[in-house]
């Protein structure tokens, strides 16, 4: 059996974390999304791909409950749910690192692990949270000389690595990461994309927004392909190739005219 038909077995017999029909959104005259269906599978590394405007951002944050979609469903473990803000997104088991990952510079590792999720009642408990922020950054093979140190002091790689471990600290089925590895040197983006298949390893579903494909056929398991506010192309590693992909993100080829692999349910 190659390992095409051997993802397709695992499709069948597993039901998708996230399933979302039909999922549209405008902002004024603007239509950001138009009817998108997207299944997302726990131990898998789904890319978000497409041009500036495709509505990749757009659909991210309407799973972080940042917007709400204006038409569509969303399941999440079989069951319709609504994600009306941030908090409701997290409690139902989704964290999202965004782009600028809105760390506090001017305070040390663990409180922006802890920052809004502090333990203890009354008094703090340092010492727990100290434990806590050390066994997820051993988790994720971090490579960070004190947890006490200001995050202003980290490397790009060491401050991403930061904010995926916050991600991790209420144990989410899906993380969603918004380019995380812009702006990084050659050896701090090999150290998130490890970090991205350790999460995959782990069981946990990855979505990677990106604009490296480079990056994107290093880990992703498959590629969800946006074009003005629709899906124009779904691929499956490793058959996968880099001009299909580029093909789809800029009209060359449409969904309609050839369809890859869904990667979901039929």
């Amino acid at each position: 059996m190659t390992a095409y038909d051997v993802s397709s077995a695992r499709d069948e017999l597993l039901d998708p974390v996230i399933s979302m029909r039909g999922i549209s959104k405008s902002f004024g005259h603007i239509q950001a999304l138009r009817g998108v269906d997207l299944d997302l599978y726990r131990g898998e590394v789904v890319a978000l791909v497409g041009d500036n405007g495709a509505g990749k951002s757009t659909l991210v944050k309407i799973l972080a409950g940042v917007h709400p979609q204006d038409s569509g469903t969303i399941a999440f473990d079989g069951e319709n749910v609504s994600i009306p803000s941030p908090a409701g997104s997290q409690d139902l088991g989704i964290a999202t690192v965004f782009q600028d990952l809105a760390l506090c510079d001017n305070l040390d590792v663990v409180a922006n692990l802890f920052l809004g999720r502090e333990l203890g009642h009354g008094p703090l408990d340092e010492e727990a949270m100290e434990q806590r922020s050390w066994e997820l950054l051993r988790q994720l093979g971090a490579r960070v000389p004190s947890v006490r140190v200001a995050v202003a002091t980290l490397s790009g790689g060491q401050r991403q690595t930061v904010a995926i471990a916050r991600s991790l600290v209420g144990e989410p089925s899906v993380v969603m990461l918004d380019e995380p590895t812009a702006a990084l040197g050659i050896a701090q983006t090999a150290e998130v994309l490890n970090l991205i298949e350790l999460l995959r390893d782990r069981g946990l579903c990855v979505v990677l927004i990106s604009h490296n494909m480079a990056d994107v056929q290093a880990v992703a398991d498959r590629v969800i392909v946006l074009r003005l506010g629709r899906v124009n192309g779904r691929f499956r590693a490793p058959e996968m190739s880099y001009e299909d992909i580029i093909a789809s993100i800029t009209g060359a080829m449409n969904l309609g005219d050839r369809k890859p692999d869904s990667g979901g349910a039929k």
